[in-house]
């Protein structure tokens, strides 16, 4: 599903606090899973740069929002080391 479907279906919701922020979050697992392979910070970079997420209006759209920019910042922001075998963060 594309960035800007799923902002429009946020759009609807009337949820607020920890609702939307749970709408948020379900529409970043939706996107993340929707993805045609691993997702990169590159990727939340240009879903984020979608008209759609230029002025998110409804508290759920803003907090789908603010999980690409949390991805932006986190993915990819310290390589994992392996160590014996083991992946470490």
């Amino acid at each position: 599903m594309t960035v800007t479907r799923i902002i429009d279906a946020l759009e609807e919701s009337p949820a607020a606090g920890a609702q939307a922020c749970a709408a948020g979050r379900l529409g970043f697992l939706e996107w993340v899973f929707d993805a045609p392979g691993p997702v990169t910070a590159q990727m939340a970079r240009e879903a984020l740069a979608e008209p759609a997420a230029q002025a998110p209006k409804s508290a759920a759209a803003r907090a789908f929002v603010g999980f690409l920019e949390e991805a932006c910042a986190s993915i990819g922001a310290r390589p994992a080391r392996r160590r014996r075998g083991q992946l470490v963060h």
